[in-house]
């Protein structure tokens, strides 16, 4: 007797207009029984996986034997690609422990193409004496097909060190519609690019881990368009959701805990705090301060 599939799963919070749902489970669980992630429909995927590093979420056990977590890694990677639509774009946010180890699933088992690994960087590490203090996260972006992606570089320039700093006159390129931008660099920081910690406007109660707004908004914007179909398999403290429904996109969270995934919603519901869908975050990350008008390059 042939085996019946097993029932699509119905999200425990959803809106409209976009649509917008929250499941609430074990991703490796859920995702295969989402009609959208089973036919592979799904635009962009950003994960932020837990670490395995010992914290104390709600409910998710963060200290899995190095084997294990391993087998947990590929597993739900291997569902987010079979997630993907063709022209899809898979972005992982991972620490030092196991960048390399996704790398080379996704580029040898799963024959992904790299586009960038790309840090976020910021300046609220934890403080150490045995070695230097951990400062940054890796950005891993991995495309099905490179000829057939979607990329909106205008979507997401930045002003350019020539033309805040230097003053460069060559920077203003009225033809090609940039006039002193440029495409952000493979390393992120800036103001708002911050760890979210204590007061923060961003900030959610009881959440670890929280990613910054602009962060994502620079994910989905280069890499969707309006009306396209996000997915986050960890949905944390809301961030993906709360940036795709104001940028309009449609999205699909997953998270295992409910309390959580209840606390994310009501975030979601609340709308960003940073990012706004009609004008894009553009701030100057120039490190040194302007030169004088005028002087050589």
């Amino acid at each position: 007797m042939a085996t019946r599939p097993a029932p699509a799963p119905r999200p425990a919070h959803r809106l409209t207009r976009p649509d917008t749902r929250v499941y609430v489970g074990d991703c490796r669980e859920i995702l295969p029984r989402i009609p959208a992630c089973a036919r592979g429909e799904v635009d962009l995927v950003f994960a932020d996986p837990p670490f395995n590093w010992q914290v104390k979420y709600d409910e998710w056990h963060d200290g899995l034997p190095r084997d294990e977590y391993l087998r947990f890694t590929e597993r739900w990677l291997d569902l987010c690609v079979d997630a993907l639509a063709p022209h899809g774009a898979l972005w992982v946010n991972i620490p030092d422990d196991t960048a390399a180890e996704i790398v080379v699933h996704l580029k040898n088992e799963r024959r992904l193409h790299m586009i960038n690994w790309c840090v976020w960087h910021y300046r609220f590490g934890q403080n150490r004496m045995g070695s230097f203090i951990q400062s940054k996260v890796h950005a891993l972006y991995f495309v099905k097909d490179p000829k057939n992606r979607v990329w909106n570089p205008g979507e997401v320039l930045e002003p350019s060190d020539r033309a805040t700093t230097y003053f460069d006159p060559r920077t203003d390129n009225k033809k090609a519609g940039v006039n002193g931008l440029r495409v952000p660099m493979d390393v992120w920081y800036g103001r708002y690019w911050g760890r979210i910690q204590g007061n923060n406007a961003e900030r959610r109660a009881r959440h670890k881990n929280q990613l910054p707004e602009v962060y994502l908004e620079r994910v989905i914007r280069a890499c969707s368009d309006e009306r396209m179909l996000v997915l986050d398999p960890f949905l944390g403290s809301g961030t993906t959701g709360v940036v795709a429904r104001e940028l309009g996109r449609r999205f699909i969270g997953v998270e295992y805990s409910p309390a959580n995934a209840a606390s994310a919603f009501e975030r979601i519901k609340a709308g960003a705090v940073r990012v706004r869908k009609g004008e894009p975050t553009r701030q100057v990350t120039a490190i040194f301060p302007p030169r004088r008008r005028g002087a050589s390059v």
